[in-house]
């Protein structure tokens, strides 16, 4: 009685997924009774992202960007993009704000001089929910792109996905 008890402790320890449920857990799919990780299972990336935003190419200047982009949007990121549309970096609107009205600088300014790279980076086909959210906590960033196979797919912001979340949890019955 008391090896059966050691050897199911152990298993248990060791494999704490049935063989039926052990592929799920292992991918993250697993839909528990622990409810934040159930309802981040059930959340869908594609309906958090927002994709409405300028992008900028990496020799682009400070004219165009403030002509083409800035005046033109609401938002204040921007992701900077090579023209196979690969993710290079962001401009945030706090770094153009210093040199934006200085028009002397509206031709020796390049985006690639206003560009840093992402607090994070959002892998669409690679990342879950529980991931997405650990890295907007870990960030402390409000939006984060979000790229597919390498390319400039969107963005995410933290708000949006606190909204579906929220409105998942409360339409979700045990």
């Amino acid at each position: 009685m008391i090896s059966a008890a050691m050897a199911y402790t152990i298993t248990k320890y060791v494999h704490p997924h049935s063989v039926y449920t052990m592929e799920l857990g292992r991918r993250g799919e697993l839909i528990t009774h622990d409810k934040d990780q159930a309802v981040l299972t059930l959340m869908d990336i594609e309906s958090v992202i927002e994709t409405n935003f300028i992008a900028l190419s990496p020799g682009q200047d400070l004219g165009h960007m403030v002509q083409d982009a800035i005046v033109k949007s609401n938002r204040n990121i921007f992701p900077v993009v090579d023209p196979e549309g690969f993710l290079l970096g962001i401009v945030l609107l706090d770094d153009v704000r210093p040199v934006m009205f200085q028009r002397s600088l509206y031709h020796e300014i390049k985006v690639r001089d206003l560009m840093q790279n992402p607090p994070a980076i959002i892998d669409v086909d690679r990342d879950k929910m529980t991931e997405i959210m650990q890295k907007f906590q870990e960030s402390a960033a409000w939006n984060l792109p979000l790229v597919k196979d390498g390319k400039y797919h969107g963005f995410i912001s933290k708000s949006k996905l606190l909204t579906a979340y929220r409105r998942k949890l409360i339409h979700f019955n045990f």
